[in-house]
């Protein structure tokens, strides 16, 4: 998870909603990638989407078997239905998202659903850490703003 905790300060440092996510397999990280949301333009810029992508190419298969996932926040629908689809062995998940997550805050896809591929949810690593970071960044976001719209007026 600290790998993810790495990544996930790469997004704040672009004033991305820091998250990070890394896919290792035996033992070897294999991908790594941060939020790129606000960067690109584009709602699917993800760090779990593009972690599985770039352990796709890494492979040569869409199938990341025996792969495991370290995400700093808890997936949303669109990731966990990735990471399903990957057929990503097990997942760790640092924070849970009150809001949109769906490994078990909101929804739960991993466990409330029948699917042809089974994923392993483990929570709470590094929670206070993952969690942490999340709080300053949007503290930070919102002085930011402020300070925006102040010389704005």
């Amino acid at each position: 998870m600290q790998e993810a905790i790495k990544e996930a300060k790469k997004a704040y440092k672009k004033l991305e909603v820091p998250v990070g996510a890394i896919i290792v397999k035996n033992g070897e990280i294999i991908a790594r990638a941060h939020n790129l949301k606000e960067t690109k333009c584009d709602t699917t810029k993800h760090a779990e989407i593009l972690a599985i992508q770039r352990a796709s190419k890494k492979l040569k298969s869409w199938r990341l078997i025996d792969c495991e996932m370290y995400i700093t926040l808890e997936p949303c629908t669109m990731c966990s239905g990735a990471i399903i689809n990957s057929r990503i062995k097990k997942i760790y998940i640092g924070a849970m998202d009150e809001k949109t997550g769906a490994a078990g805050s909101k929804l739960n896809l991993f466990k409330d659903y029948i699917f042809n591929h089974n994923v392993e949810v483990e929570t709470g690593i590094m929670k206070k850490e993952c969690e942490n970071m999340l709080k300053e960044f949007f503290k930070d976001l919102r002085k930011i703003k402020l300070e925006e719209k102040g010389k704005n007026e």
